[in-house]
């Protein structure tokens, strides 16, 4: 009898040391699953915009409802009252739910869902890339995209670096969006390329600039020589040449 007990005994051993890793490890998976779940329904949060919101999807969002219409205000990035009301007017006309906050449904009436696909990819990931939010790496591919689809892959990491370059420097406003958005900077501003929706490469060229590379060797100017008319502009001092374009400081 005390044998069998014995062999009882260490058998339940056997079982029980068995089990418990088993059951540490599902433990473990349970965690990360939370973990990942708190993850995702946060970058979906930050994708979120609403009253109080700032940045270049706001003033994205702000320039499709003035030219339908339903925006009176200024196109500053700014979600204010104003700003507001007219997605509530957007919302009631598009059969959405009427509560001023664009979601993902709000976003794909406006036709912005790489915009909002980014914002949720971006802070899944941990947010932008090189201390940069996902906002600004997605409105520097934009003005890559804009300026420079046609250029090969180096002049359009070029085209990021110069951005970025304005970014450092006292002259320029110390922002993606200042910089990108200042008056006469950029010509895709002014006729309206930089709301084309950036493609892969493009996104990986803003990338690409935003975690250092630079091909221009510091350029803070960048023009086309056949098309420029500005006479200021060829007085710069050339770094170098990628493309069509000059890179000067």
């Amino acid at each position: 009898m005390r044998k069998g007990i014995k062999k009882t005994a260490l058998l339940a051993g056997m079982i029980l040391a068995t089990a418990l890793p088993i059951a540490v490890a599902s433990g473990c998976n349970k965690g990360m699953q939370q973990n990942n779940g708190t993850a995702v329904e946060e970058s979906l949060r930050v994708a979120v915009l609403k009253q109080g919101s700032k940045g270049s999807e706001v003033r994205e969002m702000q320039r499709r409802l003035k030219l339908w219409g339903y925006y009176k205000g200024s196109v500053d990035g700014v979600f204010g009252a104003g700003t507001k009301s007219a997605v509530i007017a957007f919302q009631k006309k598009n059969g959405l739910k009427a509560d001023g906050v664009v979601g993902k449904e709000t976003y794909k009436a406006l036709g912005m869902n790489d915009a909002y696909n980014t914002l949720v990819s971006g802070n899944t990931q941990g947010g932008g890339v090189g201390g940069y939010s996902s906002s600004d790496v997605y409105l520097l591919a934009r003005t890559i995209y804009a300026e420079g689809r046609g250029e090969p892959y180096t002049g359009q990491v070029a085209i990021g670096a110069v951005v970025l370059n304005r970014v450092q420097n006292p002259e320029f406003p110390n922002t993606i969006s200042g910089v990108v958005y200042q008056k006469h900077a950029f010509t895709a501003v002014s006729d309206g390329q930089i709301n084309l929706t950036p493609n892969e490469t493009a996104m990986k060229a803003a990338r690409d600039a935003i975690n250092g590379w630079d091909p221009t060797g510091g350029a803070i100017y960048y023009y086309n020589p056949a098309i420029a008319t500005s006479s200021w502009i060829f007085s710069r001092q050339t770094v170098t040449v990628i493309g069509k374009h000059v890179f000067a400081i």
